[in-house]
């Protein structure tokens, strides 16, 4: 019935007014999507499909974010960020790979540009699979060019392997070298009442440190420097090789920065011009012209004649079907369950291992890792179903990226061979829990717990609001040791060799895939093409044999239906920035996102142990990230 000011029925109350508006808002929204969908629709018929190459056309590649194995998030995300705006953050190097063989036998690309913006936490690996496979296009003849605002240090390592390398006159070149800095909560997490409990098995196992000290441990430091000083010596002598300096070239320019920048009147770009780590400074008209120049000029766009990585790839035939290699992307941390790509899911890779070993058209399969670790009993369904497809007569050989480290390495001893890249950052062989309990912080606010259990362990099961039992303690020691002789039991099968052996080199320690091969942790260094390429000969293929990744497939339904959900997760996390401290927030992201991720940590963990059935969480987690 419809309410009138002059009628004598009563008004309607403030509920009714408040889920009408509800209700309008949810046709409104609805309305709207299903309007963009509709438009979206039709403009792809009227769109003419595909992309026409012309004579003369530039390979334009732009480097903004990360270089990944596979992009993150689901369709869900990525429609949404279309429908925003955003543009994606990450590129995967396969397509950056794929698009540059082909461009050196296509006729229509006469050369190709790299455009950087900032390529942030791709990996060392990632960066050597890029610069190796310009190196290969460049043996058909056709010239790389570079251009960046400036050039930091990852982006100059990519942009070295190019013919000619420009900065903008403003730019320059920035070399710093690797390292970290972790934060260290032991002492705020003192103040609020809070006992992180950390548990490990080996001396190396860092994970837990920042929870329980104030600085890192000597041994902490030990093995970072070891660590990062063999990532070093591999980038200055690929960048040195590639641009042909002499050695310690790069290393003379940063220690002599400040005098070289005095010298070059504190411009960056002409100290860098000096030093010869860039051909020339070009603005981006200048740069225009010069490829105009070289190549064609694009009557309509008054620009020179180009084509993006994407419009590219969509002129790319599919591979042809038939027997082949099937590939299977491990990124991420590692959880028990479920998860979508950018993630290592126990049961979803493991099924899409399972996938790959009952197809019969996949031969053989190449698990490529870059995964710090996380989950031990999810690293476990992983590499159980590599063994299950060995046992099936398919060949499996793991290809290791930027990181596949604890967790990370424990996928990988199920495999015919291992291959690493001299740059992975592998190891960690080691196992820690933690139990963090809040009884100090419930006290600041007059809270206490008190009850009654049938048994003792009842009494001294895990509780947060308690103190931790010291029979708890060992019992989750006696876990823990237990997962971590495991661990070395099978690291000592697949490399053939005894567990005091691995003991000793494990300990929860970090290495290179250099040193990893040095230590007998690896079968060899080499690329993600050798791994193919083992796994071809392994299963008696040709060279030319179908290589299709196999990756979970999601419906359309499944993608629209999902959308709100993360609207929700969107207006969540804005009210949780809201409430962070001032101080905090006059940080920068990247400080804030790492105290997030460290202290979100704390309460992830204590949750685990509750989806496995014992009461806690085993953990093969390096903490460590490619530089």
């Amino acid at each position: 019935m419809s309410y009138s000011p002059y009628s004598s029925a009563p008004r309607p109350g403030p509920l009714r007014r408040a889920w009408s508006v509800v209700d309008s808002t949810r046709r409104f929204i609805f309305n709207l999507i299903f309007l963009v969908l509709l438009i979206g629709f039709v403009v792809l018929l009227l769109t003419p499909s595909g992309v026409k190459l012309r004579e003369k056309t530039t390979l334009v590649i732009n480097f903004d974010g990360r270089i990944v194995e596979q992009r993150a998030g689901n369709p869900r995300d990525q429609l949404i960020g279309e429908l925003s705006g955003e543009e994606a953050k990450q590129v995967q190097l396969r397509d950056i790979v794929r698009a540059l063989e082909a461009a050196a036998k296509d006729d229509k690309i006469t050369a190709v540009l790299l455009r950087f913006e900032g390529l942030s936490g791709s990996g060392l690996t990632m960066l050597r699979e890029v610069g190796g496979a310009i190196e290969r296009f460049k043996t058909s003849g056709k010239p790389v060019y570079a251009w960046a605002p400036g050039y930091e240090q990852a982006d100059y390592y990519v942009a070295a392997h190019a013919n000619e390398v420009y900065s903008h006159p403003m730019g320059g070149v920035l070399l710093q070298g690797y390292g970290r800095y972790r934060n260290y909560y032991k002492e705020a997490l003192d103040r609020l009442g809070v006992q992180a409990n950390v548990i490990r098995v080996g001396k190396f196992k860092n994970f837990g440190e920042p929870y329980f000290t104030k600085g890192p441990s000597k041994e902490t430091l030990e093995s970072d420097k070891f660590l990062y000083d063999g990532l070093w010596a591999t980038y200055l002598a690929d960048v040195e090789k590639a641009r042909k300096f002499p050695a310690g070239t790069l290393t003379s320019y940063i220690d002599q920065s400040i005098e070289r920048l005095k010298a070059a009147g504190g411009n960056g770009g002409k100290m860098a011009l000096d030093a010869k780590l860039v051909t020339g400074l070009k603005t981006p008209d200048e740069l225009r012209a010069q490829l105009i120049e070289k190549g064609a000029l694009d009557e309509d766009k008054k620009t020179f004649r180009q084509v993006n990585l994407g419009q590219y790839l969509s002129t790319l035939k599919r591979p042809a079907m038939g027997d082949g290699i099937g590939v299977i992307v491990a990124e991420g941390n590692i959880i028990d369950g479920s998860a979508p790509p950018g993630t290592v899911g126990g049961r979803s890779t493991a099924e899409l291992i399972r996938k790959a070993r009952q197809d019969e058209k996949i031969k053989a399969i190449v698990l490529r890792v870059n995964s710090p670790g996380g989950s031990a009993y999810g690293s476990e369904l992983v590499r159980r179903e590599l063994e299950l497809a060995r046992k099936d007569g398919k060949p499996v050989v793991v290809s290791m990226g930027a990181v596949a480290a604890s967790g990370g390495y424990w996928i990988s001893l199920a495999a015919d061979e291992v291959i690493a890249d001299a740059a992975t950052i592998t190891g960690s062989i080691g196992v820690f829990g933690m139990l963090p309990t809040g009884e100090k912080a419930m006290e600041k606010i007059s809270v206490y717990t008190g009850g009654y259990t049938t048994t003792w362990l009842g009494a001294a099961m895990y509780d947060p609001r308690r103190p931790l039992d010291p029979r708890m303690v060992e019992i989750v020691q006696l876990g823990i040791g237990d997962i971590y002789k495991e661990f070395m039991s099978r690291a000592a099968a697949a490399r053939k060799t005894t567990p005091e052996k691995i003991d000793e080199v494990a300990q929860g320690r970090v290495w290179t895939g250099a040193q990893a091969k040095d230590l007998g942790l690896v079968d060899r260094v080499g690329t993600f093409a050798d791994a193919i390429k083992a796994a071809q000969t392994r299963a008696k293929l040709e060279e030319k044999s179908p290589v299709t990744y196999i990756e979970a497939e999601r419906s359309k339904l499944e993608q629209y239906l999902d959308l709100f959900s993360t609207r929700v997760a969107s207006i969540v996390g804005t009210q949780l920035d809201a409430r962070l401290p001032k101080s905090i927030a006059l940080l920068n992201a990247p400080v804030v996102a790492d105290v997030h991720r460290d202290l979100s940590w704390l309460s992830e963990i204590a949750e685990r142990g509750q989806k496995t059935g014992v009461p806690f969480a085993a953990v093969t987690h390096c903490l460590c990230e490619a530089p």
